[in-house]
């Protein structure tokens, strides 16, 4: 991955609030305590994560039909997803770049297995 790509990722991730405090949308957040928003239903919660293991899957799948460059920059990145200099490392941010790194393992093992034709 060039330096610039690497560069723009990085920046993307901060902009996006993965190595910030609270994000950019702290703001935002902050906001909605003055909105009435309902907490969400445990049914409302049951269907979240259902969706998220749908999710997976398809990125799974996808990824099973990657190129090999394209799952070492999967990898590359996930290595450079790590807090501020200054910040303390949240254990939820590390734990996303271990399961971006998972991801490709399993894709690669997806990748592997024959077809039953």
């Amino acid at each position: 991955m060039s330096e610039m790509g690497k560069a723009g990722a990085l920046s993307r991730w901060e902009d996006e609030g993965g190595a910030l405090p609270c994000g950019p949308q702290e703001a935002l957040a902050a906001d909605c305590e003055k909105w009435d928003i309902p907490p969400l239903s445990d049914a409302e919660i049951i269907q979240l994560r259902i969706r998220v293991i749908a999710l997976e899957n398809m990125v799974l799948g996808l990824l099973s039909k990657a190129s090999a460059d394209q799952l070492a920059a999967i990898e590359e990145i996930a290595k450079f997803i790590s807090p501020r200099a200054d910040a303390k490392p949240h254990p939820l941010t590390l734990h996303a770049a271990t399961q971006m790194e998972h991801f490709v393992e399993r894709a690669r093992r997806l990748c592997e297995q024959p077809t039953a034709d």
